[in-house]
Protein backbone atom coordinates (compact mmCIF):
# COMPACT_ATOMS: atom_id res chain seq x y z
CA UNK A 1 0.00 0.00 0.00
CA UNK A 2 1.00 3.39 -0.88
CA UNK A 3 3.05 5.45 1.91
CA UNK A 4 0.87 8.73 0.57
CA UNK A 5 -2.33 10.05 -0.57
CA UNK A 6 -2.88 12.24 -3.08
CA UNK A 7 -5.63 14.73 -2.28
CA UNK A 8 -6.96 17.13 -4.68
CA UNK A 9 -3.92 16.58 -7.06
CA UNK A 10 -1.29 16.96 -4.26
CA UNK A 11 0.80 14.81 -2.50
CA UNK A 12 0.27 13.91 1.21
CA UNK A 13 2.94 12.08 3.55
CA UNK A 14 1.57 9.55 5.57
CA UNK A 15 2.52 9.50 9.09
CA UNK A 16 2.34 6.28 12.38
CA UNK A 17 0.49 6.17 15.18
CA UNK A 18 2.26 6.55 18.81
CA UNK A 19 0.43 2.84 18.93
CA UNK A 20 2.72 1.81 16.29
CA UNK A 21 5.81 3.70 17.79
CA UNK A 22 5.16 2.24 20.96
CA UNK A 23 5.13 -1.85 19.14
CA UNK A 24 8.03 -0.68 17.05
CA UNK A 25 10.39 0.51 20.71
CA UNK A 26 8.67 -2.39 22.10
CA UNK A 27 9.78 -5.08 19.71
CA UNK A 28 13.16 -3.69 19.27
CA UNK A 29 13.60 -3.40 23.34
CA UNK A 30 13.03 -7.33 23.34
CA UNK A 31 14.97 -8.22 20.29
CA UNK A 32 18.13 -6.30 21.47
CA UNK A 33 17.23 -8.03 25.48
CA UNK A 34 17.90 -11.62 23.94
CA UNK A 35 20.47 -10.87 21.71
CA UNK A 36 22.60 -8.29 23.59
CA UNK A 37 23.00 -6.44 20.19
CA UNK A 38 22.30 -2.70 19.51
CA UNK A 39 19.82 -2.66 16.16
CA UNK A 40 19.06 0.67 13.92
CA UNK A 41 15.49 -0.24 12.67
CA UNK A 42 12.80 -1.90 13.43
CA UNK A 43 10.24 -3.37 11.18
CA UNK A 44 6.65 -3.52 12.09
CA UNK A 45 2.92 -4.51 10.63
CA UNK A 46 0.03 -2.49 10.83
CA UNK A 47 -3.68 -3.28 10.89
CA UNK A 48 -3.91 -0.76 7.61
CA UNK A 49 -1.82 -3.52 5.99
CA UNK A 50 1.10 -0.94 5.42
CA UNK A 51 4.79 -2.28 6.68
CA UNK A 52 6.54 0.38 8.87
CA UNK A 53 10.75 0.80 8.78
CA UNK A 54 11.39 2.56 11.68
CA UNK A 55 14.22 3.95 13.32
CA UNK A 56 15.47 2.93 16.57
CA UNK A 57 17.03 5.25 18.99
CA UNK A 58 18.70 5.88 22.27
CA UNK A 59 19.54 2.05 22.54
CA UNK A 60 20.95 0.55 25.83
CA UNK A 61 21.32 -2.92 26.59
CA UNK A 62 21.93 -3.83 30.17
CA UNK A 63 22.47 -7.49 31.99
CA UNK A 64 19.36 -7.17 33.05
CA UNK A 65 16.88 -5.17 30.29
CA UNK A 66 17.10 -3.37 26.96
CA UNK A 67 15.59 0.17 26.19
CA UNK A 68 15.28 1.87 23.16
CA UNK A 69 12.84 5.01 22.19
CA UNK A 70 11.27 5.78 18.36
CA UNK A 71 10.51 8.64 17.50
CA UNK A 72 6.48 9.87 16.96
CA UNK A 73 6.00 10.82 12.85
CA UNK A 74 2.34 12.57 12.25
CA UNK A 75 3.49 12.75 8.71
CA UNK A 76 1.56 16.10 6.69
CA UNK A 77 -1.09 15.86 9.62
CA UNK A 78 1.15 16.91 12.44
CA UNK A 79 -0.30 17.03 15.58
CA UNK A 80 0.71 17.60 19.48
CA UNK A 81 2.79 14.22 19.27
CA UNK A 82 4.33 14.82 16.70
CA UNK A 83 8.58 13.94 17.18
CA UNK A 84 8.12 12.97 20.39
CA UNK A 85 10.39 10.05 21.40
CA UNK A 86 8.35 7.28 22.67
CA UNK A 87 10.40 4.59 25.12
CA UNK A 88 9.97 0.90 25.67
CA UNK A 89 12.33 -0.90 28.48
CA UNK A 90 12.16 -4.91 27.99
CA UNK A 91 13.36 -7.25 30.68
CA UNK A 92 12.36 -10.52 31.87
CA UNK A 93 9.89 -10.75 35.37
CA UNK A 94 8.40 -14.15 37.11
CA UNK A 95 5.18 -14.78 34.56
CA UNK A 96 1.95 -13.93 36.56
CA UNK A 97 0.16 -16.95 34.67
CA UNK A 98 0.44 -19.28 32.52
CA UNK A 99 -1.48 -17.22 29.69
CA UNK A 100 0.55 -14.33 30.54
CA UNK A 101 3.76 -14.19 28.55
CA UNK A 102 3.86 -10.54 27.97
CA UNK A 103 3.03 -7.88 30.80
CA UNK A 104 2.92 -4.48 29.36
CA UNK A 105 3.04 -1.73 32.05
CA UNK A 106 3.25 2.14 31.37
CA UNK A 107 5.73 4.72 33.04
CA UNK A 108 6.82 8.28 33.12
CA UNK A 109 4.46 10.57 30.67
CA UNK A 110 1.92 7.65 29.69
CA UNK A 111 -1.38 8.94 31.31
CA UNK A 112 -3.84 7.38 33.79
CA UNK A 113 -7.38 6.82 33.10
CA UNK A 114 -9.55 8.10 35.90
CA UNK A 115 -12.88 8.53 34.57
CA UNK A 116 -14.99 5.96 33.55
CA UNK A 117 -16.54 5.72 29.57
CA UNK A 118 -13.16 5.31 27.60
CA UNK A 119 -11.98 2.07 26.23
CA UNK A 120 -9.44 1.47 29.15
CA UNK A 121 -10.75 0.98 32.63
CA UNK A 122 -9.93 3.10 35.38
CA UNK A 123 -6.76 3.22 36.94
CA UNK A 124 -4.67 1.61 33.95
CA UNK A 125 -2.16 3.29 31.77
CA UNK A 126 -4.00 5.01 28.21
CA UNK A 127 -2.92 2.35 26.35
CA UNK A 128 -5.73 1.74 23.82
CA UNK A 129 -6.86 -1.92 23.16
CA UNK A 130 -5.71 -2.24 19.20
CA UNK A 131 -1.96 -0.47 20.52
CA UNK A 132 -1.77 -3.54 22.96
CA UNK A 133 -2.85 -5.83 20.06
CA UNK A 134 0.09 -4.71 18.32
CA UNK A 135 2.25 -4.75 21.00
CA UNK A 136 1.49 -8.18 21.73
CA UNK A 137 1.91 -9.48 18.12
CA UNK A 138 5.04 -7.91 17.58
CA UNK A 139 6.74 -8.92 20.60
CA UNK A 140 5.65 -12.17 20.11
CA UNK A 141 7.12 -12.70 16.76
CA UNK A 142 10.86 -11.96 18.91
CA UNK A 143 9.82 -14.29 21.19
CA UNK A 144 9.07 -17.09 18.58
CA UNK A 145 11.92 -16.29 16.73
CA UNK A 146 14.49 -17.51 19.46
CA UNK A 147 14.58 -21.07 20.64
CA UNK A 148 12.57 -22.65 22.91
CA UNK A 149 14.18 -22.06 26.09
CA UNK A 150 15.29 -18.69 25.88
CA UNK A 151 12.54 -17.78 27.91
CA UNK A 152 10.79 -20.59 30.03
CA UNK A 153 7.52 -21.24 31.18
CA UNK A 154 8.01 -19.58 34.46
CA UNK A 155 8.88 -16.34 33.28
CA UNK A 156 7.57 -13.03 31.35
CA UNK A 157 8.51 -10.47 29.44
CA UNK A 158 7.70 -7.16 31.21
CA UNK A 159 7.73 -3.73 28.92
CA UNK A 160 6.95 -0.72 30.27
CA UNK A 161 6.31 1.99 27.99
CA UNK A 162 7.04 5.69 28.54
CA UNK A 163 7.12 9.20 26.84
CA UNK A 164 9.25 11.60 28.82
CA UNK A 165 7.89 14.92 27.53
CA UNK A 166 4.21 12.90 27.86
CA UNK A 167 2.96 15.03 30.96
CA UNK A 168 3.60 18.29 29.48
CA UNK A 169 2.71 17.30 25.37
CA UNK A 170 -0.62 16.09 27.38
CA UNK A 171 -1.41 19.60 28.04
CA UNK A 172 -2.14 19.92 24.37
CA UNK A 173 -4.14 17.86 24.46
CA UNK A 174 -8.06 16.56 25.18
CA UNK A 175 -6.79 14.25 27.66
CA UNK A 176 -7.27 16.42 30.75
CA UNK A 177 -10.88 16.25 29.86
CA UNK A 178 -11.16 13.15 29.63
CA UNK A 179 -9.76 12.39 33.24
CA UNK A 180 -6.56 11.07 31.84
CA UNK A 181 -3.86 12.28 34.39
CA UNK A 182 0.08 12.15 33.71
CA UNK A 183 0.78 12.06 29.80
CA UNK A 184 -0.39 11.05 26.53
CA UNK A 185 -2.35 8.37 25.69
CA UNK A 186 -1.42 5.77 23.06
CA UNK A 187 -3.71 5.63 20.13
CA UNK A 188 -4.51 4.62 17.23
CA UNK A 189 -7.22 2.02 14.95
CA UNK A 190 -4.87 1.44 11.97
CA UNK A 191 -1.38 2.58 13.43
CA UNK A 192 -0.93 4.74 10.21
CA UNK A 193 -1.74 8.80 10.41
CA UNK A 194 -3.79 10.11 7.34
CA UNK A 195 -3.60 13.34 6.24
CA UNK A 196 -6.84 15.48 7.90
CA UNK A 197 -6.35 18.71 5.77
CA UNK A 198 -10.09 20.10 5.99
CA UNK A 199 -10.64 20.69 2.73
CA UNK A 200 -8.33 17.72 1.34
CA UNK A 201 -10.02 15.29 3.35
CA UNK A 202 -13.25 16.28 2.54
CA UNK A 203 -12.85 16.62 -0.91
CA UNK A 204 -11.58 13.08 -0.71
CA UNK A 205 -14.28 11.87 0.79
CA UNK A 206 -16.69 13.15 -1.76
CA UNK A 207 -14.78 11.58 -4.57
CA UNK A 208 -15.28 8.32 -2.90
CA UNK A 209 -19.08 9.00 -2.45
CA UNK A 210 -18.75 9.49 -6.54
CA UNK A 211 -17.50 6.15 -6.94
CA UNK A 212 -20.49 4.75 -5.60
CA UNK A 213 -22.91 6.93 -7.52
CA UNK A 214 -20.85 5.85 -10.67
CA UNK A 215 -21.43 2.54 -9.73
CA UNK A 216 -25.12 2.73 -9.66
CA UNK A 217 -25.57 3.20 -6.20
CA UNK A 218 -28.42 5.75 -5.38
CA UNK A 219 -28.02 4.42 -1.23
CA UNK A 220 -25.52 5.15 1.46
CA UNK A 221 -24.63 4.19 4.53
CA UNK A 222 -23.02 7.25 6.23
CA UNK A 223 -20.78 6.53 9.66
CA UNK A 224 -18.21 9.02 11.26
CA UNK A 225 -15.37 5.98 11.20
CA UNK A 226 -13.84 2.65 12.39
CA UNK A 227 -16.19 2.09 15.14
CA UNK A 228 -19.56 3.39 12.63
CA UNK A 229 -18.13 0.72 10.19
CA UNK A 230 -17.54 -1.86 12.34
CA UNK A 231 -20.96 -1.71 14.31
CA UNK A 232 -22.71 -1.74 10.50
CA UNK A 233 -20.78 -4.94 10.07
CA UNK A 234 -21.04 -6.79 13.25
CA UNK A 235 -24.54 -5.45 14.50
CA UNK A 236 -26.71 -5.12 11.45
CA UNK A 237 -24.52 -7.68 9.14
CA UNK A 238 -24.74 -5.25 6.27
CA UNK A 239 -23.27 -4.61 2.92
CA UNK A 240 -19.88 -3.00 3.51
CA UNK A 241 -19.89 -1.76 -0.01
CA UNK A 242 -22.03 0.65 1.22
CA UNK A 243 -20.61 2.56 3.75
CA UNK A 244 -19.03 5.84 3.26
CA UNK A 245 -17.04 7.45 6.15
CA UNK A 246 -18.15 11.03 7.03
CA UNK A 247 -15.69 11.78 9.77
CA UNK A 248 -16.75 15.09 11.81
CA UNK A 249 -18.04 16.75 8.34
CA UNK A 250 -21.84 14.97 8.68
CA UNK A 251 -22.86 18.08 6.97
CA UNK A 252 -21.03 18.66 4.28
CA UNK A 253 -21.22 14.85 3.30
CA UNK A 254 -25.38 15.26 3.25
CA UNK A 255 -24.71 18.27 1.17
CA UNK A 256 -22.98 15.91 -1.41
CA UNK A 257 -25.11 12.96 -0.94
CA UNK A 258 -27.94 15.18 -2.11
CA UNK A 259 -26.03 16.79 -4.84
CA UNK A 260 -25.49 13.45 -6.26
CA UNK A 261 -28.84 12.31 -6.11
CA UNK A 262 -28.62 9.62 -3.80
CA UNK A 263 -32.34 8.22 -2.41
CA UNK A 264 -31.73 6.39 0.66
CA UNK A 265 -29.46 7.32 3.80
CA UNK A 266 -28.64 5.14 6.67
CA UNK A 267 -26.37 6.78 9.54
CA UNK A 268 -24.96 5.01 12.30
CA UNK A 269 -22.85 6.87 14.33
CA UNK A 270 -21.63 6.47 18.31
CA UNK A 271 -23.52 8.68 20.69
CA UNK A 272 -20.73 11.02 21.34
CA UNK A 273 -20.81 12.25 17.75
CA UNK A 274 -24.84 12.15 17.18
CA UNK A 275 -25.69 14.08 20.13
CA UNK A 276 -24.36 17.17 18.03
CA UNK A 277 -26.19 15.93 15.15
CA UNK A 278 -29.65 16.06 17.34
CA UNK A 279 -29.01 19.04 18.27
CA UNK A 280 -28.13 20.61 14.40
CA UNK A 281 -24.69 20.81 15.07
CA UNK A 282 -22.78 19.05 11.47
CA UNK A 283 -19.28 19.32 12.07
CA UNK A 284 -18.63 17.46 15.01
CA UNK A 285 -15.26 18.15 15.51
CA UNK A 286 -15.25 19.27 19.55
CA UNK A 287 -13.13 22.32 18.64
CA UNK A 288 -16.19 23.38 16.86
CA UNK A 289 -18.66 22.37 19.09
CA UNK A 290 -19.07 20.74 22.29
CA UNK A 291 -22.54 20.42 24.29
CA UNK A 292 -23.08 16.90 24.71
CA UNK A 293 -23.94 16.67 28.11
CA UNK A 294 -26.51 19.87 27.79
CA UNK A 295 -27.91 18.59 24.83
CA UNK A 296 -28.56 14.84 26.70
CA UNK A 297 -29.43 16.83 30.03
CA UNK A 298 -32.07 18.68 27.84
CA UNK A 299 -33.48 15.78 26.41
CA UNK A 300 -33.98 14.16 29.92
CA UNK A 301 -35.18 17.04 31.47
CA UNK A 302 -38.16 16.92 28.99
CA UNK A 303 -38.75 13.45 29.76
CA UNK A 304 -39.40 14.66 33.40
CA UNK A 305 -35.79 13.26 34.59
CA UNK A 306 -35.31 14.19 38.49
CA UNK A 307 -32.84 16.79 39.01
CA UNK A 308 -30.25 14.08 40.61
CA UNK A 309 -30.38 12.68 37.56
CA UNK A 310 -29.13 15.66 35.61
CA UNK A 311 -26.80 16.70 37.77
CA UNK A 312 -25.07 13.38 37.48
CA UNK A 313 -24.88 13.75 33.15
CA UNK A 314 -23.47 17.01 33.97
CA UNK A 315 -20.80 15.73 35.87
CA UNK A 316 -19.97 12.74 33.28
CA UNK A 317 -16.67 13.11 30.83
CA UNK A 318 -17.55 11.60 28.07
CA UNK A 319 -21.50 10.54 26.48
CA UNK A 320 -20.22 7.02 27.23
CA UNK A 321 -19.98 7.15 30.89
CA UNK A 322 -23.74 8.39 30.98
CA UNK A 323 -25.02 5.62 29.27
CA UNK A 324 -24.95 3.56 32.24
CA UNK A 325 -26.54 6.11 34.34
CA UNK A 326 -29.11 6.73 31.92
CA UNK A 327 -30.13 3.12 31.35
CA UNK A 328 -30.09 2.59 35.07
CA UNK A 329 -32.31 4.88 36.09
CA UNK A 330 -35.00 3.97 33.04
CA UNK A 331 -34.59 6.45 30.36
CA UNK A 332 -33.24 4.49 27.93
CA UNK A 333 -35.85 6.31 25.57
CA UNK A 334 -34.11 9.08 25.56
CA UNK A 335 -31.63 7.55 23.11
CA UNK A 336 -34.24 6.93 20.34
CA UNK A 337 -35.36 10.06 20.78
CA UNK A 338 -32.21 11.48 20.15
CA UNK A 339 -32.30 9.35 16.72
CA UNK A 340 -35.38 10.61 15.66
CA UNK A 341 -34.08 14.24 16.34
CA UNK A 342 -31.25 13.67 14.53
CA UNK A 343 -33.12 12.66 11.48
CA UNK A 344 -35.54 15.98 11.80
CA UNK A 345 -32.27 18.09 11.93
CA UNK A 346 -31.01 16.20 8.75
CA UNK A 347 -33.79 16.08 6.88
CA UNK A 348 -34.26 19.83 7.75
CA UNK A 349 -30.82 20.31 6.43
CA UNK A 350 -31.27 19.27 3.37
CA UNK A 351 -34.39 21.44 3.13
CA UNK A 352 -36.03 17.95 1.08
CA UNK A 353 -39.29 19.17 0.49
CA UNK A 354 -40.33 16.98 -2.22
CA UNK A 355 -39.34 14.07 0.50
CA UNK A 356 -36.59 12.31 -2.08
CA UNK A 357 -34.55 11.19 0.36
CA UNK A 358 -35.37 8.41 3.29
CA UNK A 359 -33.16 9.27 6.23
CA UNK A 360 -32.87 7.19 9.26
CA UNK A 361 -30.39 7.20 12.43
CA UNK A 362 -29.10 4.11 14.58
CA UNK A 363 -26.75 4.79 17.74
CA UNK A 364 -24.84 2.76 19.29
CA UNK A 365 -22.10 2.50 22.61
CA UNK A 366 -18.26 1.89 22.11
CA UNK A 367 -19.01 -1.63 22.70
CA UNK A 368 -21.14 -1.77 19.72
CA UNK A 369 -24.02 -2.21 21.57
CA UNK A 370 -27.50 -0.66 19.86
CA UNK A 371 -28.74 2.40 22.12
CA UNK A 372 -31.36 3.77 19.76
CA UNK A 373 -32.96 4.05 16.39
CA UNK A 374 -35.16 6.36 14.71
CA UNK A 375 -38.97 5.42 13.88
CA UNK A 376 -38.09 3.38 10.62
CA UNK A 377 -34.70 2.15 10.88
CA UNK A 378 -34.70 -1.28 10.95
CA UNK A 379 -37.06 -1.26 7.63
CA UNK A 380 -34.54 0.96 6.04
CA UNK A 381 -31.28 -1.27 7.43
CA UNK A 382 -33.31 -4.18 5.22
CA UNK A 383 -32.54 -2.60 2.14
CA UNK A 384 -28.64 -2.46 2.52
CA UNK A 385 -28.20 -6.30 3.29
Amino acid sequence: MEKFVYIDGKKYRRGYTTGSTAAGASKAATYMLFTKSKIDSIKIDTPKGIELDLAVENANIQDNFAECSIKKDGGDDIDATHTMDIFSKAEVVDRLSEDEPIIICGGKGIGVVTKKGLSVSVGKPAINPIPLKMILSEVGKVISEFEEGTLSKSKAIKLTISAPQGEEIAKKTFNPRLGIIGGISILGTTGIVEPMSDEGWKKSLSIELQMKKEQGMDKVIFVPGNHGEQFISEYYKLNSNYVIRTSNFIGYMLKEAQRLGFKKLFMAGHIGKFIKLSAGIFNTHSKIADARNEILISNLALMGAPYSLLKQIDNCVTSEEAIDIISEANFSEVFNIVCNKCKSRVLQYLNDEENNIDVEVVIFSMDKTLLGKSSEAEKLAEVFI
